[in-house]
């Protein structure tokens, strides 16, 4: 088990100006997105900060532990070390509170809140990407919502574009207000290419119909570079 991070000079509790990114569901793109707005906010000249402080479904071999996702992260981030990023890795592709005791280990809230808050400074803008969805476990005392509310950051919703979408939104979304969260927008993030035949549904269109939260839409296998500014107030 990696070594407890120490602490930071950010105050816990303290809202920054950042985004956590999470999702309805795993692989929908929550890692392509993070890495877009890191790369966005630094054309913008913000300072910023990648964290996704526990990753499963690592490839670990002779004591090595390789986390891909923390790697995409921390170069976007112009980040020199990938650990700093994620320290916590672990082998199971499962939630990561399984995926910690299927080796021995128990990950708890506290000591994910201080990797996210290691060497982040009051001026930077922190990236932090989840794991799953926005109610998976995450630790042996909470879900991704829990580790949001302790950092006080607003999320950035990311939906896979499909059959199906508006339902997950508008889930997650209500889910995210009963916990107190703000949503700063839902993306929603197509997956592949439409093929031909496939019924031409606009879910931007009809989700913002039924919700009060700004709706973005991506286009598959496009850079995000036209993100709106307000998004990294």
């Amino acid at each position: 088990m990696p070594a407890r991070p120490q602490e930071s000079s950010m105050p816990r509790n303290q809202t920054h100006q950042g985004l956590f990114i999470t999702a309805s569901d795993t692989g929908v793109g929550k890692t392509r997105i993070a890495r877009e707005l890191l790369l966005a906010a630094r054309a913008r000249g913000l300072s910023v900060r990648a964290r996704k402080p526990v990753e499963s479904g690592c490839d670990c071999s002779d004591g090595e532990c390789l986390a891909s996702d923390a790697h995409i992260l921390a170069e976007a981030a112009a980040e020199p070390d990938d650990r700093v990023v994620t320290p916590y890795r672990f082998t199971l592709a499962a939630a990561p509170d399984r995926a910690a005791r299927a080796e021995g280990c128990r990950i708890h809230l506290e000591q994910l809140e201080a990797a996210v808050r290691r060497d982040v400074n009051s001026g930077d803008f922190l990236v932090v990407e989840g794991a799953g969805g926005l109610c998976s476990p995450l630790a042996e005392d909470g879900l991704n919502l829990d580790l949001a509310g302790r950092l006080g950051l607003p999320l950035l919703i990311v939906i896979a574009d499909r059959l199906g979408a508006i339902n997950q939104a508008l889930l997650t979304l209500r889910t995210a207000r009963a916990a107190g969260l703000e949503t700063r927008a839902i993306l929603l993030n197509p997956l592949a290419a439409p093929s031909p035949g496939e019924p031409d549904l606009d879910n931007a269109e009809d989700l913002r119909r039924h919700c009060d939260v700004p709706v973005l839409s991506g286009r598959y296998d496009c850079s995000l570079e036209e993100l709106p500014d307000w998004l990294f107030d």
